[in-house]
């Protein structure tokens, strides 16, 4: 299997993650637009025992609960993943891989939340919340 690696902006925490990831989605919801500070947040969906800390595993912010929260990175703030579905998936920041994935994502999210000065130009199926 062929893994992926992944960093922070200022490269204080890195880690790898199998290239066989089960989905992938640009989700548009308000959380993920201020915890990227961006109009989107493309990420990709893996479980979680094919994801691992490298480095600074001691060097994270993390905001939420023990089972699902977003981890940062505490000296740069990047979004690197988020644990989901009770800590058995992570969805990793798709910005942060350092490495081309395979899957490309498929759908956008929680569109009727975007931000109103952004256009999705592309011919990905949207969804008002999650993917039925």
């Amino acid at each position: 299997m062929r893994r992926l690696t992944g960093r922070c902006f200022c490269g204080g925490v890195e880690y790898a993650v199998d290239d066989a990831f089960v989905y992938a989605a640009i989700c548009h919801c308000s959380d993920c637009r201020r915890t990227t500070g961006s109009a989107f947040k493309p990420f990709a969906g893996i479980e979680r025992e094919k994801f691992s800390l490298t480095k600074g595993g001691g060097s994270l912010l993390i905001y939420g609960e023990a089972e699902s929260h977003n981890a940062h990175c505490v000296a740069c703030g990047s979004l690197l993943y988020s644990l989901v579905r009770e800590a058995k998936w992570v969805h990793v920041a798709m910005g942060t891989l350092v490495d081309a994935p395979t899957i490309r994502p498929t759908h956008h999210i929680f569109v009727g939340s975007k931000a109103p000065w952004y256009e999705i130009t592309d011919d990905l199926p949207q969804y008002q919340g999650h993917k039925q």
